[in-house]
């Protein structure tokens, strides 16, 4: 119990982390609850189509240089849309209609990607998720939406919950099916911009599916469902994002795990519930008809008493009916198959730590302004790349790359402009430690950020030189 308080006492002590659980509870809580309609309606895998959609339309803001979630939210939510038209189409059902969005928006952002920026790691977090590496506006804008999804779900719970199980009975009552599906839609593409994020274009389906159907082995009813669903995701998330910090796994991956581990464990209980009911009213019935024929016996009516006895014993062997999901018909076409003060309590000093490092490295250039003017101190190896008639000085670690490319994280370094006497630089690949003030420069035009350096000295021990996070 201790040593689980300490992990989450350092876990809490990342500013980036206490942004990432929020979101990422935000996110969890919006996929599940619509996750329970989308499974209902066989209309799951829209999840993966609109993903792949996301992230052509990342790959197009990246390409142009514009915010990624201010592009991909419209396009997202215009595809979302165009699938629910084309799934009403008998020529192309629903399930082509996704496969044919999706592989046409992943096609068309690769090629963007390979002809502008390259296959960097920007396109793999986006691919395999990355909720440690958001800036503050990103947080704004997920919080904002992932609330206002939420409410318009509690509003409109009742519509939803009508069309999801009988669409045809629900028009004839007078609902107007098409705006609720289309408010399905518009709720599914913002949940799925956001979600990207935490589990990327590849993952971001199993965080839709897996706690409906978790939910669903056990409860049968919409509502129970539902709230059975948003605890088993948020649970899911919260034990994912403390298994990725603890054994430095990727945090969308971890996730999915988890909620594979969570269905397995409630497909078990209730295989053992099935298995225990049957023995019970097994057991009840071989009792009745123990008890009728002895009964009977007493009585001597030995004939018609031992039918009467046979006919209980039949009559409590039979499993009782479960409650099941009311049915529902077949729709038309369907296919019958960060902000804040950072929580390092604004020390003088901010520790850049090996584990994380990488996201730690990260967060500093993503929210700047909450590091300006502050101390920060690391350790890595010493390099120095010449440029033109300069030499430029770095303090990095070696961590993943992307597409088989090795990548780092560290920052520029150099001496104090303040100091009246400028030490020495340490030999190339020198083991240092760097202490100095976040301050940045512009040229060419460019902004860079760089640590003014207070001190540069030769630790006794040897950090690792390659991190995972």
């Amino acid at each position: 119990m201790n040593d689980l308080f300490i992990i989450f006492s350092e876990m809490f002590s990342y500013t980036f982390l206490v942004r990432a659980f929020i979101v990422g509870a935000l996110v969890s809580i919006c996929s599940a609850l619509l996750g329970v309609s989308l499974v209902l309606k066989r209309y799951s895998m829209i999840g993966d189509g609109l993903s792949h959609v996301g992230f052509g339309s990342l790959a197009i803001a990246t390409a142009f240089n514009l915010a990624p979630l201010t592009v991909s939210i419209p396009i997202v939510i215009a595809a979302a849309f165009l699938l629910l038209r084309l799934g009403e189409k008998t020529l192309i059902k629903g399930d082509a209609a996704i496969a044919l969005v999706s592989t046409s928006s992943l096609a068309l952002g690769v090629i963007i990607i390979s002809q502008t920026t390259g296959m960097n790691t920007d396109v793999c977090n986006y691919l395999f998720g990355s909720i440690l590496a958001m800036n503050k506006n990103d947080v704004y804008l997920s919080v904002a939406l992932s609330v206002m999804a939420l409410v318009l779900f509690v509003l409109f719970y009742h519509k939803l919950f009508a069309i999801t199980f009988d669409e045809t009975f629900a028009q004839a009552t007078g609902i107007r099916t098409g705006l609720y599906n289309m408010l399905i839609a518009f709720l599914t593409a913002i949940t799925i911009v956001l979600g990207m994020r935490m589990m990327g274009a590849m993952l971001i389906s199993a965080l839709i599916i897996f706690p409906a159907l978790t939910a669903m082995r056990l409860f049968k009813q919409f509502k129970s469902v539902s709230v059975c669903s948003v605890c088993v995701s948020i649970c899911c998330f919260f034990i994912g994002i403390v298994l990725s910090y603890v054994y430095a796994t990727p945090t969308g991956a971890s996730v999915v795990l988890v909620n594979i581990f969570a269905f397995i464990l409630f497909w078990t209980i209730n295989s053992l519930k099935k298995g225990i009911s049957i023995m019970k009213n097994r057991s009840a019935g071989a009792l009745a008809a123990l008890i009728c024929v002895l009964f009977a016996a007493g009585c001597g009516n030995e004939k018609e008493s031992a039918v009467a006895a046979l006919a209980t014993a039949k009559s409590n062997n039979a499993e009782t009916a479960s409650v099941r999901l009311p049915p529902r018909e077949e729709p038309a076409g369907a296919d019958k198959a960060e902000n804040g003060d950072s929580s390092e309590t604004r020390s003088e000093t901010i520790e850049i730590k090996e584990k994380l490092f990488i996201s730690q490295v990260n967060d500093v250039y993503l929210n700047p302004e909450d590091y300006f003017g502050k101390t920060i101190k690391l350790q890595g190896l010493f390099k120095s790349q010449p440029y033109v008639d300069k030499n430029y000085y770095f303090v990095i670690r070696y961590g993943p790359g992307c597409c088989g490319n090795d990548g780092n994280a560290g920052f520029e370094v150099a001496w104090d402009d303040s100091l009246t006497l400028q030490p020495q630089y340490p030999k190339e690949d020198e083991w240092v430690e760097a202490t100095g003030v976040l301050k940045s420069y512009e040229e060419d035009g460019f902004p860079y950020l760089y640590i003014a350096l207070t001190s540069l000295t030769l630790p006794d021990a040897r950090g690792a030189e390659f991190v995972a996070q």
